[in-house]
């Protein structure tokens, strides 16, 4: 089976915030893209009257999860949750312990790899 942990989450934009997206982002992307080479796949999608933004995540294993999320909170979190409400939170692939308690906040949930491929 795959170490790849990914997830969905969902979220509404904060009233007001809808100008302070794209430039919160574009720091978040290229800070991901730059330090940390276990985020495969890293992707915010936006609904047509920002209302709405979902983001799409890929890491290699459950280390390049803590590294994102270590990275998170110590430079974006303030921010982003200023910007964001998460409203749901869905998590694929053996997040360990640690994964699944540094994401507790965010009351995810979780599901387990039964069939499949990826190439």
């Amino acid at each position: 089976m795959s170490d790849i942990i990914e997830w969905v989450l969902e979220m509404r934009v904060q009233e007001g915030e809808a100008d302070n997206v794209q430039p919160l982002l574009e720091e978040m992307v290229a800070a991901t893209k730059a330090d940390e080479p276990g985020a495969l796949h890293y992707e915010y999608y936006m609904n047509s009257d920002r209302s709405t933004c979902t983001v799409l995540e890929r890491y290699t294993d459950n280390a390049a999860v803590m590294a994102h999320l270590g990275n998170f909170g110590a430079k974006f979190a303030g921010r982003f949750f200023t910007t964001f409400a998460p409203e749901r939170f869905s998590v694929f692939g053996p997040a360990n312990e640690e994964v699944r308690a540094a994401l507790a906040g965010f009351n995810a949930t979780h599901q387990e790899l039964i069939a499949g491929f990826h190439r």
